[in-house]
């Protein structure tokens, strides 16, 4: 049986609030991983979405247990759904976490600022949702915007630095793989509790994110560490 749905209108307030502090923590967790990204000994993004990710784990479940639905939050009748939707949000994460390396904060937060705009389109091609023509105008404005941030990147005046470009194209990818993991969870959060979209989403990260230790991890030190966890 599908959870029962909430009050549209109480959803939707509820859906504004959890979406301003989502983007406060976003940034707050930009600022530590361009710390370790930029660190004495750079931690490399496949590590950084290990401990991100791993040391989630005891929390989510920790929760559950405090609410006692351990089972029933963990249920899912879509493995597949949370396979997919793990694969393309591990990648978005991992773009990030590149292109955080390679740019100024400010600048990677304003690339993926492309993502809930991306994700208007994404909506109507893969949702079936009615995307009237003000709001396509509005977000192809939008995307100029982001693409005026991207310009002095790629086509600067003078000599554009290589490694700026790719950050540049890095984050505005990662922008567009987590749009494609919004519209994922939409279809997931149809059937399936929001505690089992985090949870199957951190063990696939967690797993795909640990799959990187032959590629060159390195040992933190102790200020590193503690901006990992």
């Amino acid at each position: 049986m599908p959870p029962a749905r909430p009050d549209p209108e109480v959803s939707l307030a509820r859906g504004i609030v959890f979406k301003c502090l989502s983007v406060i923590l976003f940034i707050v967790m930009g600022a530590l991983v361009k710390m370790t990204g930029n660190a004495e000994v750079p931690i490399p993004p496949g590590q950084q979405v290990f401990f991100r990710s791993v040391f989630a784990l005891p929390l989510i479940l920790g929760w559950l247990l405090w609410q006692g639905q351990l089972r029933a939050g963990l249920r899912t009748d879509r493995p597949m759904g949370h396979f997919y939707r793990g694969i393309i949000g591990t990648a978005s994460m991992a773009l990030s976490f590149w292109a955080l390396a390679l740019l100024p904060l400010a600048e990677v937060t304003a690339i993926f600022f492309a993502a809930p705009l991306l994700i208007v389109i994404f909506a109507g091609m893969f949702l079936g949702e009615d995307v009237r023509l003000f709001r396509l105008s509005m977000v192809g404005l939008g995307l100029v915007g982001v693409l005026i941030v991207m310009s002095p990147q790629l086509a600067g005046a003078g000599t554009v630095d290589p490694l700026r470009a790719l950050g540049a194209v890095v984050a505005l990818g990662s922008a567009a793989l987590s749009a494609l993991a919004h519209i994922f969870i939409r279809k997931l959060s149809r059937t399936e509790r929001t505690t089992a979209i985090v949870f199957w989403f951190t063990i696939t990260s967690s797993v795909l994110g640990l799959a990187t230790l032959p590629l060159g991890w390195v040992m933190p030190d102790a200020a590193t560490f503690g901006a990992l966890v």
